[in-house]
């Protein structure tokens, strides 16, 4: 551009108004005039408000109150399955075919552990932690279609999901993880730039214990030998030969398990990632660490 045109320019620049507070103006059209209510007996009739009662004068009745009859929520009783309701813990259903989907865009690696962190990354699911959100349950959605072969961790799932990936060759392994732990997991970066150590993992409430040591359940804290045997009880009872991931080539990432103490794939507990830097910064003191193998 030659230095006359940027003259002109700079001209033109000098000469418009600069937008300020003070030259600010909606577009013609854009607002409307508010409608003046009348004043009572100066200049009005009703102000708008009506003839008499309590709604005219201003003291309305208190929400919930029915002029003096018995009110709803008190003639409704209270019935069992409402008993502890806010308290009820809630996984966001993930469906095969959901699952496959976001494989197929290359939203998710099947050649890596899939976890919770892989699904909220690739907004395949939302968890509110804050909202009892205690993770993903794995629904049957899809089963037929379903052909990817990946090593998945979820909170839930049934027993078609889990035959529907043990079919493919796949692995599957139900987890529980505390609030604190889940919303580490699902929002890894804010936490590593906070330069806190990762947290070790809590152990399931008592009453979840049966669920996440049953091997047909596929709990991270049922036996290996038994999760074996219901492999091969499942395979029967769908009507498929189950693959022998043994001879895989992907057999290494196929069973990779996290440790019932760890939130993240190769981080253990009381480590500290320093992202800015891209180091790891792991604890000396002994009896940190005895703490956070759960030794004390």
């Amino acid at each position: 551009m030659s230095w006359s045109g940027v003259r002109s320019g700079l001209d033109l620049l000098r000469r418009l108004p600069r937008v300020s507070l003070a030259n600010l103006r909606p577009n013609p059209g854009a607002k409307k005039k508010e409608k003046r209510r009348g004043r009572g007996i100066h200049g009005g009739k009703k102000s708008g408000r009506g003839h008499k009662g309590q709604t005219q004068r201003g003291n309305r009745p208190r929400l919930g109150f029915e002029g003096g009859q018995t009110p709803f929520y008190i003639v409704i009783p209270k019935y069992g399955y409402n008993k502890g309701h806010s308290n009820r813990r809630q996984y966001q259903p993930l469906s095969l075919n959901r699952l496959q989907y976001l494989i197929d865009l290359g939203r998710v690696d099947p050649c890596e552990p899939i976890d919770l962190t892989q699904l909220v990354n690739a907004r395949g699911v939302t968890i509110q932690p804050l909202k009892r959100d205690y993770g993903i349950q794995l629904v049957e959605e899809g089963a037929d279609n379903f052909a990817a072969k990946i090593n998945i961790e979820v909170q839930w799932a049934s027993e078609l999901s889990i035959a529907a990936i043990e079919r493919n060759g796949g692995t599957i392994i139900t987890g529980f993880y505390d609030p604190r732990s889940l919303d580490v997991l699902c929002k890894p970066v804010p936490f590593f730039l906070r330069g806190q150590p990762i947290p070790k993992r809590m152990l399931p409430p008592e009453e979840l214990v049966p669920y996440y040591m049953d091997a047909q359940n596929r709990g991270y804290l049922a036996d290996p030998a038994k999760v074996q045997k219901e492999r091969l009880i499942l395979a029967k009872k769908y009507g498929y030969i189950l693959p022998d991931i043994s001879k895989d080539v992907m057999y290494s990432m196929l069973t990779m398990r996290k440790d019932p103490l760890q939130i993240f794939f190769g981080l253990a507990p009381g480590w500290v990632v320093n992202l800015p830097e891209k180091k790891i910064l792991k604890p000396s003191d002994e009896e940190l660490c005895r703490y956070y193998r759960d030794e004390l």
